[in-house]
Formats: C-alpha cells, structure tokens, sequence
C-alpha cells in the first residue's frame, strides 16, 4: 500500500507549517485507552482522570488510538530533550557485530551512516558516560567522538 504524497495547497500548507514549526521531542505510544486501563489494571474513568491531570499539566497529548509525551512530559520524568550524539569508526570486519552490540545500549536511536563514520548514537546526555564506557569495551571499535548539544535551534 503506498502512502498518497500531498500536493496542490496541502503540499503548501505542510511545507509552511514545517518551515514556521520548530522541533520538539515526543514519544508516542500507539494504544487504546481501553487496553491501556487494562495493563494497568485499573478501569478506564480511573484512567481517564490520570490523563485528564496529565494533560492539564501539558504533559501528554492524546488522541485516538495514541498518546504522545510531550517535552513537558519529558521534562517530568528527567529525560533529557537535548541529547548527546557519539559518531562511531568502526573496523568493517566488526560492523554488523558492532551494530548489533549498540543496539542493546542505553540509546534513543542508532545511525548507520556512509562516510567518514559508520554509526551515530543518539543517546540522552545522562547516559553519555555509561555509552561510552560501553563502546570502549567493544570490539572493533576504532574511534569515537561525542557531542553534546545545547540547545536546539531550529
């Protein structure tokens, strides 16, 4: 099934929304409120009161079938929304080992990448020391370099 690509006036629309916008962090689970209540072994009006707070404290979005944690959200819970990014060189006899390895680190997201590095690790700077302690253990890994970001601009 492929997707149907805006054009006309909605293609506009997006891209001015895209270009008057600015990046914010969120994590979505796709989930019924209904089996939501029903991991959480509590009903589903007591799980719409816990939302309801949430969602005045800006915490959460919600929608149906969704529910997004806002940077607020984030923010509550101590992750940070300004991460740290580690541009991995790795020796290609060990990559796919390696990729593999990363993979169970405390990261949010991994880049394989063509260039002068093979990866890049998106992690939250709180786990900047334990990542790298990591890789520094891993075979085949030749060369690291870390930046840690400070604001996010655009």
């Amino acid at each position: 099934m492929t997707k149907e690509v805006p054009s006309g006036r909605p293609f506009r629309l997006l891209r001015m929304m895209y270009a008057q916008g600015s990046p914010v962090a969120i994590y979505t689970i796709q989930i019924k409120q209904s089996e939501l209540a029903k991991q959480l072994e509590i009903s589903r009006q007591a799980l719409n009161v816990h939302l309801r707070k949430l969602r005045d404290l800006g915490c959460i979005r919600t929608g149906r079938g969704f529910i997004d944690v806002t940077e607020e959200g984030l923010n509550a819970l101590g992750v940070a929304v300004n991460p740290a990014f580690i541009f991995i060189k790795i020796s290609p006899l060990k990559r796919e080992e390696a990729y593999q390895e990363m993979s169970n680190f405390p990261i949010q997201r991994i880049f394989r990448v063509a260039g002068d590095m093979d990866a890049v690790l998106l992690v939250e700077q709180e786990n900047l020391d334990e990542t790298l302690r990591k890789l520094a253990l891993l075979e085949g890994i030749k060369e690291t370099k870390s930046y840690v970001t400070i604001q996010t601009l655009k």
